[in-house]
């Protein structure tokens, strides 16, 4: 069996097609924190079986998981017919989690769930250890049940969402503004996505930035997110990975004014409001520094 993995905060997840040897093979030397190997939208159906092989045999030659990178694995969504045998092909390569696209509620989350259990069960794997990265805002419905994910499944790890399924769904012909922002909508599903995480305290990673050319615009993007709240962030192409791993590093700045934080709370006793900078601070304050702290030594780590 192998050993289960720690779940601290993934600031990057990489999506491969899972059909792709070159691409595979290119992924494993990079510093994602996750590889997402994808049964869904980068592979085409008459591949689904191959690339179901290939996924698992790419699974099973890293079992043992002693390097850093976990593997994830994207199925297609519950309600269709390849999604039961994506999972049966996967499973016994025993990956870290899975990535439910395109749901509805946290119905299929559950449903997941079960159907996650009865595999460990065949695979001899400890009930639970595979995880869930829920893909929360890809349908129109699915703006209006977010809530539903709070307290859903222990299995869950986190939800991302999704601007360019979502726009599909919508009829939109776009799903940004002309100066590069995304239109309200978007914005709505993603200020949902960050909350209902934090309200469930599962871990909100920001979704994609299509224009992987643009390392500028996607380091704004991350930056802005990681401030924001999210804890990671997914990625399309190998020259994403350092850009985000970057936003979601702490600056020194921040590291700095996070230490004079609680070394102004341990002098007063870790308690009630102190003054910094002229400015008086409190207990978020102090929450917020030592998540920072704590962000910089996994980014170290």
């Amino acid at each position: 069996m192998s050993e289960t993995r720690t779940m601290d905060p993934l600031r990057c997840f990489l999506f491969v097609p899972a059909d792709s040897e070159r691409k595979l093979a290119k992924a494993e030397g990079l510093d994602a924190d996750a590889l997402i190997l994808d049964l869904e939208d980068s592979v085409n159906q008459e591949n689904l079986p191959k690339a179901r092989v290939m996924a698992r045999d790419y699974l099973a030659q890293s079992r043992d998981r002693t390097r850093k990178q976990q593997l994830w694995v994207r199925i297609n969504p519950l309600d269709t017919d390849f999604s039961l045998p994506d999972l049966a092909a996967v499973m016994p390569g025993r990956p870290d989690g899975i990535i439910l696209p395109k749901t509805y509620s946290a119905a299929e989350a559950i449903k997941l769930d079960h159907m996650l259990s009865a595999l460990e069960t065949r695979e001899g794997v400890a009930l639970g250890q595979t995880k869930i990265l829920v893909v929360a805002t890809e349908t129109a419905r699915s703006l209006f049940t977010l809530d539903s994910f709070v307290g859903a499944s222990p299995r869950i790890y986190g939800m991302t969402w999704g601007a360019e399924d979502l726009a599909a769904a919508l009829g939109a012909f776009t799903n940004r503004k002309a100066d590069g922002a995304y239109e309200d909508v978007y914005m709505l599903a993603r200020t949902l996505c960050l909350a209902a995480c934090k309200a469930g305290a599962m871990e909100p990673v920001d979704s994609v930035y299509p224009n992987f050319r643009d390392l500028d615009g996607l380091f704004a993007e991350a930056l802005q997110g990681r401030k924001t709240g999210f804890t990671g962030k997914v990625a399309i192409h190998p020259d994403q990975v350092a850009v985000i791993n970057k936003a979601f590093a702490p600056t020194a700045d921040e590291i700095t004014f996070a230490k004079r934080v609680i070394a102004a709370f341990d002098a007063v006793g870790g308690s009630g409001t102190v003054g910094l900078d002229g400015k008086m601070i409190d207990m978020p304050h102090l929450k917020q520094a030592r998540i920072v702290l704590a962000m910089a030594e996994r980014a170290d780590a």
